[in-house]
């Protein structure tokens, strides 16, 4: 597959474990979960007397097994473009490209293997808007003000554009397993299917404010006292088992339900504890024409970053439609929104730095509130259609 996807984002965040569920898990468990589901129920044979069918007669009823070819796979480039209130910086120019990728091996009738990488673009909402208060080592008050939107609201030359322009890049490792509750009671194929999906994610990325070129910065928390450390903010990993299973198939309706236990791989940075974490996504799909579907993913996502002393519980949701071109072809919008719900302001709400020079170079911590996400993308692609999310 070869996609161009062109993203808008009026407010980029942290929600990215939201994503890996939209853009990996769930797609792959539900292909297969309705690839059962559609089946029809396996017919009774009419003959009463046992006996032992020919060698050459075909099994009688479907073949229930995951979708697609022995080997699936995804490739597509992006790019975005920044709006919203965002400040002065940035407006103009456009973000840092991206790419994803996927490549998935059926290992038989039940399991899988899928590796798959992704880029996001973003710019955080209210990081080069508003006044921040500064603060200067050996002092509980602050001492002036930042104008982040490099005006001059704090006095003449207090103005500072920090360039906060960020990508990140998540590697996911997924082990898909499909297991089958059969009953002759049951409709349709007389299963009911149900994917489990033990699941590594890491994750990192580029942040403009970084003079290597990558997401380590001044980073402070607890104003005022907190201290200033230069760690990599948006560096991750987590292991995550999710359990997919349906609760509504029509002709035109599809759902199902995603609850995925899970865990940092270390603490990093301001992290406290790593307590289990519960993720969950509700799947809905309408399909009110053969190759037009619309869909509805509300989740209550987790984040868990270098940044973050607890994790950030984050309510989002994805609604997009997808309408096939050809057999082979597609076009597809997405808008998504998130916000933390234990979190503070949006944005930058205070700056420390631990002596004079450093406020000189712009070289002080920043102290992160809660970021809210906003994101609109239209795709474009061409490849294998059981590959891309319907």
């Amino acid at each position: 597959m070869l996609a161009i996807a062109v993203c808008a984002l009026p407010a980029a965040a942290d929600d990215g474990t939201g994503d890996v569920f939209q853009k990996t898990i769930v797609p792959g468990a539900n292909d297969a979960i309705k690839s059962v589901m559609s089946q029809p129920k396996p017919r009774k044979r009419a003959s009463t007397v046992a006996q032992a069918p020919p060698v050459s007669q075909p099994p009688v009823g479907p073949v229930l097994e995951l979708p697609g070819d022995r080997i699936i796979y995804m490739l597509d480039v992006s790019m975005a473009q920044p709006y919203g209130d965002i400040g002065s910086y940035g407006k103009q120019g456009w973000l840092m490209g991206g790419m994803d990728a996927m490549l998935g091996y059926k290992l038989n009738w039940s399991t899988k293997v899928v590796a798959s990488m992704f880029q996001l673009q973003h710019w955080p909402y209210g990081f080069n808007s508003g006044l921040a208060p500064v603060y200067l080592a050996g002092f509980s008050n602050p001492v002036g003000c930042a104008d982040l939107s490099g005006g001059n609201a704090c006095g003449p030359g207090a103005g500072r554009n920090i360039n906060v322009r960020t990508k990140d890049t998540f590697g996911v490792f997924m082990l898909q397993k499909m297991i089958l509750i059969k009953s002759d009671k049951l409709p349709g194929p007389g299963a009911i299917p149900i994917v489990i999906s033990p699941t590594y994610v890491a994750r990192g990325g580029q942040i403009g404010f970084s003079p290597n070129n990558n997401d380590v910065v001044p980073f402070t928390y607890n104003l005022p006292d907190g201290p200033v450390e230069n760690i990599p903010v948006r560096t991750a990993q987590y292991y995550a088992v999710a359990v997919t299973l349906p609760f509504l198939k029509t002709p035109k309706m599809f759902g199902t339900f995603t609850v995925a236990p899970q865990w940092l791989v270390h603490t990093a940075g301001a992290n406290v504890g790593n307590s289990m974490q519960l993720p969950q996504v509700l799947y809905l799909e309408y399909t009110p024409l053969r190759g037009t579907t619309f869909f509805f993913e509300p989740q209550s996502a987790r984040d868990y970053l270098p940044t973050d002393p607890y994790p950030e519980h984050l309510i989002a949701y994805f609604l997009g439609v997808s309408q096939r071109l050809t057999k082979y072809a597609f076009v597809q919008a997405v808008l998504n929104s998130g916000n933390p719900t234990n979190l503070g302001a949006d944005g930058i709400v205070g700056i420390k730095c631990l002596t004079v020079q450093q406020a000189i170079n712009n070289a002080c911590g920043l102290a992160i509130g809660g970021l809210k996400a906003t994101q609109l993308q239209l795709q474009f692609g061409v490849g294998s259609p059981n590959v891309f999310p319907l």
